[in-house]
């Protein structure tokens, strides 16, 4: 391997991967190698920017813990996550489409029963969530699961509260519950609020060099599973937001998007009497067969 050229050295990495047993790692770092060679070569990367490109990465890296997730936040915002998601979630029509995951999903939040208040004090104007889960056939799946989180009003999700050496977390906005029988289900939260991810770090860095916002519009997370169907990771979003078509992170799908009803002071879906303004947001999810899988 002496003498290699900028016009050799793609075929001399390619042929050091050779020995590699795992056929499908091969692959992607065949693939990976030529893209970025293929990049340098096409852009004339300079050094500087190559290392300004490694001071960026490592920057993403020590910003990133068990309350920020930093890399998640730069795939989301190039478009990556939602590619990703979108080639690996095609369905029939009929089904809800697929959305990233997000940075602020985290497991062992608590169980809620349905009609509960899942806010557990999170700041927000009351909003009743309620919906069905059904298959292609609008047959109701019983029993499924459902993970449901948010942020609150200032736009921060739960798990950013606190300092970062605090493992624990005061859950909030945030639940899991089960559907009836009839594959309804209904829970009381807060009204989705438009947000911007965290932009005090590289990731926003570069939003703000490429001229570009950090705003995400309302929305409310939800994951559903349930046995004999394909999971389902979405976002339900509030119709009439300002940042619909302009998205940070690139998830909206217009199937997607809701209207929040405002209702003035009076009886709320569960007869509690508000003395205050409060919200009804009611959707239905289609999931998809496990066995119509592609």
């Amino acid at each position: 391997m002496r003498n290699i050229s900028e016009d050799t050295i793609t075929q001399a990495v390619l042929a050091a991967m050779s020995g590699c047993s795992d056929d499908r790692l091969r692959t992607v770092m065949t693939s990976l190698v030529q893209h970025l060679h293929s990049f340098a070569r096409e852009v004339k990367l300079t050094e500087s920017e190559w290392l300004y490109a490694i001071n960026f990465l490592t920057d993403v890296g020590h910003i990133t813990d068990e309350k920020r997730q930093e890399f998640v936040l730069l795939s989301d915002t190039l478009g990556l996550s939602m590619l990703v998601t979108t080639q690996n979630n095609r369905k029939p029509a009929e089904c809800t489409e697929a959305t990233v995951l997000g940075p602020f999903f985290v497991s062992g939040a608590p169980e809620y029963r349905n009609g509960d208040d899942i806010s557990n004090g999170a700041a927000g104007l009351p909003c009743f969530v309620s919906g069905r889960i059904q298959g292609l056939s609008s047959e109701p799946v019983a029993g499924a699961a459902i993970e449901v989180w948010q942020s609150d009003e200032d736009g921060y999700y739960d798990v950013q509260y606190g300092n970062a050496e605090d493992e624990k977390i005061d859950f909030q906005a945030r639940g899991r519950l089960q559907t009836l029988p009839d594959g309804r289900f209904h829970f009381r939260s807060i009204l989705a609020e438009a947000y911007p991810i965290p932009h005090d770090g590289p990731v926003g860095r570069m939003l703000d060099a490429l001229g570009r916002h950090p705003w995400r519009p309302a929305h409310l997370h939800f994951w559903i599973k349930a046995p004999g169907y394909e999971p389902l990771i979405t976002h339900v979003f509030r119709n009439g937001d300002q940042y619909l078509d302009s998205d940070a992170v690139f998830g909206v799908r217009s199937t997607l998007i809701v209207d929040w009803v405002e209702h003035p002071p009076g009886i709320a879906p569960d007869g509690t009497v508000m003395d205050t303004s409060f919200y009804t947001l009611d959707y239905d999810f289609v999931l998809n067969p496990a066995e119509h899988a592609s």
